[in-house]
C-alpha cells in the first residue's frame, strides 16, 4: 500500500506539471517607499550562504547571533536566491526570520523575483545543484524517487517502445538516478505555486521602487514600461500561476524585468533615451539591478543613473563580496574589510574602477574593465546579418522611449 501511494503521488506531480501550475497567490502590496533613511541593497546569492551572511555582517545588518540589527534600515534583495549553490533552502529561511523581525524593529526586508525564481516555479531546473536537493529528502525519498523514475520509464516507453534498448539494467538505473535524485520529487513539489516555496516566492514582487530609486532583477525596457509597477508584477505572478510553456509571455521574455539586461550591457549613448523616458514615467533618479554578474564592482552606469549590484557573490561565481546603500548622503560601493567608496558619474569611473582594483589586484576581469576603459578598442565595422537586421527592427519598436509615454 505505500509504495503504491508513493507511485501514486509521484503520478499526480507529473500530473500537475503536465496541467500548469495552480492559481491562488496574492500579489503583495508593497510597491512603493518614501522616507526610507536606509537602504542596503545586494544582488544575486545563488545558494552561498556563507558570502550572504558576510555581506549582512559586513553591512551592519545582523548581530552576532545573525538576527536583525539594523532598526529602520530596508534591504533589498534582488532576485536569483536558487541555483549553482547549495544553501538555497537555508538563506530562504533567514530571510523569512529577518523580514519578520525587521518589519518589528521598523525596517523592512524586501526579496524580488529574479529569472531563477522564475525557472524553478515554472520547472526549469538546469542549474538545480544536488545539495539543493538533498536539502529536501525525507524518509520517504527512496520510495518516491523510485516511482519517479518508474512513471518517467513508463511515460518516455510509451511515446517509443525502443527508447532504452541496448542499455544495460544498472547503467540506466544510475542514469535515471542522476536525472531524479533523492530530494528532486519533494523539491519539486515544494517549488509549485501552492507548495512551501513556490507560495512564499510568488509573495515577492518584480519591482519596487524606495525614495527615488526603481529595484528590479534583470532591468525595464521601453517594451513593458506602459505597465505600472504593481501591473508588472501581477502579470508575472500569474504567468507564473498559469504557465504556458507554449506562450510564457513576460516571465521569459529577454526584454521583461526578470531577464532584460540592455541596461547592463548595450551602448550607453543608444539606450539614454529609453533610460530617460523610463525614469520619468516611474519619477525615479536610478534603477539598482542584478542579473548580470560585474565580477567584483558595484557598477554605475548612465552617470550613476543604472547601478549593477550583481558582484558575484556566490562561490560559483568567484565570491566577490560587496553591496550598495543608499542614504541621503547619496549612494555608495561597499566592499569587504570596511573599504567604500561613493558612486561616480561616468567621468569619475576610471579613478574609482582603479582603486577597487588596487584593493583586488588578482582580478583580472576588473582589469580588463579599466584597460578598456583608458583605452576603448575601436569596434570593426561587419556586415549584418539578417538575424541582426530582424533584432534591430524589433527592437526600435519594443525599445522606443515613446512606449513609456
Amino acid at each position: 500500500m505505500r509504495a503504491f501511494l508513493s507511485a501514486y503521488r509521484s503520478i499526480m506531480l507529473l500530473l500537475l506539471l503536465a496541467a500548469g501550475p495552480a492559481a491562488g497567490a496574492e500579489a503583495t502590496e508593497d510597491w512603493q517607499w518614501t522616507g526610507v533613511e536606509r537602504v542596503v541593497a545586494m544582488g544575486d546569492i545563488h545558494g552561498d550562504y556563507d558570502h550572504y551572511m558576510q555581506v549582512l555582517r559586513e553591512a551592519g545588518l545582523v548581530d552576532k547571533r545573525d538576527n536583525w540589527s539594523a532598526g529602520a534600515t530596508h534591504l533589498v534583495q534582488t532576485g536569483d536566491v536558487p541555483d549553482r549553490g547549495p544553501d538555497t533552502r537555508k538563506i530562504m529561511a533567514h530571510l523569512a526570520q529577518l523580514k519578520k523581525q525587521a518589519r518589528r524593529d521598523g525596517g523592512r526586508v524586501h526579496t524580488l523575483l529574479g529569472n531563477h525564481e522564475a525557472m524553478n516555479i515554472y520547472g526549469d531546473l538546469r542549474y538545480v545543484t544536488p545539495g539543493e536537493y538533498a536539502a529536501f529528502q525525507g524518509r520517504k525519498s527512496r520510495r518516491l524517487q523510485q516511482a519517479q523514475i518508474q512513471h518517467y520509464r513508463s511515460l518516455v516507453e510509451a511515446r517509443d517502445p525502443d527508447a532504452f534498448a541496448g542499455m544495460d539494467e544498472e547503467t540506466l538505473e544510475a542514469d535515471l538516478k542522476q536525472r531524479f535524485p533523492l530530494g528532486w520529487v519533494e523539491y519539486r513539489e515544494a517549488w509549485l505555486p501552492e507548495g512551501e516555496v513556490g507560495s512564499a516566492v510568488l509573495e515577492n514582487p518584480a519591482v519596487i521602487k524606495i525614495n527615488d530609486t526603481l529595484f528590479v532583477h534583470g532591468g525595464l525596457s521601453a517594451k513593458y514600461c506602459q505597465l505600472s509597477l504593481a501591473e508588472l508584477t501581477a502579470q508575472i505572478h500569474a504567468e507564473l500561476e498559469n504557465y504556458n510553456a507554449a506562450a510564457p509571455g513576460m516571465i521569459e521574455d529577454p526584454y521583461g524585468p526578470l531577464w532584460y539586461r540592455g541596461l547592463a550591457s548595450d551602448d550607453e549613448d543608444l539606450r539614454a533615451p529609453m533610460l530617460e523616458a523610463i525614469l520619468a514615467r516611474y519619477d525615479a533618479a536610478r534603477i539598482v539591478i542584478g542579473h548580470t554578474p560585474t565580477q567584483g564592482v558595484v557598477w554605475p552606469r548612465f552617470d550613476a543613473r543604472v547601478v549593477l549590484n550583481d558582484l558575484g557573490m556566490a562561490e560559483y561565481y568567484g565570491g566577490h563580496i560587496g553591496w550598495l546603500e543608499l542614504t541621503a548622503q547619496g549612494a555608495v560601493a561597499h566592499y569587504a574589510e570596511g573599504r567604500s567608496l561613493p558612486l561616480p558619474a561616468n567621468e569619475g569611473r576610471i579613478d574609482y574602477l582603479q582603486q577597487v582594483v588596487d584593493w583586488h589586484p588578482d582580478n583580472r576581469y576588473l582589469k580588463a574593465l579599466l584597460q578598456s576603459l583608458k583605452a576603448p578598442a575601436e569596434t570593426p565595422a561587419s556586415a549584418a546579418s539578417a538575424e541582426d537586421e530582424a533584432t534591430a527592427a524589433r527592437e526600435a519598436v519594443w525599445l522606443n522611449p515613446d512606449n513609456c509615454r
